[in-house]
């Protein structure tokens, strides 16, 4: 909204959950209106008295959120619709307007196991990390003198790739990551591509391309493209995944003419 002079009242609408195997209803809760709330704050207001619009009392919505600066990635969730991060949120820029209460709307991500309310397990996006083998092995703590010198552009690009938290916002706006496939999503081509980039990352190149010639790899994205347009840190993750596309072409050919990796 342009301008919040005359709301008095914020209006959380969220869908609840007590676990994965229970129904999701919802629940709806007011709190006076602060000039530059988020969605955090807001919730955190609700939770010093968790009483619905019905006049009930009820558990505090659970949730996740830890850094408050669009940093840490935990506090994904959609805010009217759009999958975000709920820290940066702010009432006066997301909310719906009814007369003097701003609306927001809260759901957790649908394509992680729920745990509660808000809060879903993203441990697959960490799995993912461990298949495409995103790190950089190292032999020991001793000083390994200084790095390989490195053009200044792909510096550049290892730095906006570093800047993934595993969010989740790219995985959930994906369409082909799904029950009905085994992508392995976005986020974690993109970290492939990142220690690919490594000097020393590098070294495990062959089975990070290896994996993505598979099932879970690359061969399943569908260019949607919508991965790049809700990451919070504008990671180039269409940009990887070309450029992943590329290297296991390559990798591919090589391969069938026992050229090697």
């Amino acid at each position: 909204m342009s301008t919040a002079t005359a709301v008095k009242t914020i209006r959380i609408e969220v869908k609840r959950q007590k676990d994965a195997k229970s129904a999701p209803f919802w629940q709806t809760f007011e709190t006076p209106y602060l000039p530059d709330m988020n969605v955090i704050s807001t919730l955190m207001e609700i939770r010093k008295k968790p009483v619905t619009t019905k006049g009930e009392l009820v558990e505090p919505i659970a949730w996740e959120a830890a850094c408050l600066e669009e940093v840490c990635g935990t506090c994904t969730m959609y805010v009217n619709g759009h999958i975000r991060q709920a820290c940066t949120a702010l009432i006066d820029e997301v909310a719906t307007i009814q007369g003097d209460v701003a609306v927001v709307k809260l759901e957790p991500m649908s394509k992680f196991p729920l745990i509660r309310d808000l809060i879903v397990d993203r441990s697959k996006m960490f799995e993912s990390l461990i298949m495409i083998k995103g790190w950089v092995p190292i032999d020991g703590s001793y000083d390994l003198g200084p790095a390989q010198p490195q053009d200044d552009h792909v510096r550049k690009l290892r730095y906006d790739l570093s800047r993934c938290m595993t969010c989740g916002c790219c995985v959930e706006s994906c369409p082909q990551v799904s029950e009905k496939t085994e992508f392995v999503g976005p986020a974690a081509i993109g970290q492939a591509l990142l220690f690919n980039l490594h000097p020393v990352g590098k070294a495990f190149a062959s089975d990070r391309l290896e994996f993505l010639t598979g099932p879970e790899g690359i061969s399943n994205c569908g260019n949607a493209q919508n991965c790049v347009k809700v990451c919070p840190n504008e990671v180039p993750l269409t940009l990887a995944i070309a450029e992943m596309n590329r290297q296991t072409t390559t990798y591919k050919i090589k391969k069938f003419f026992g050229l090697g990796g």
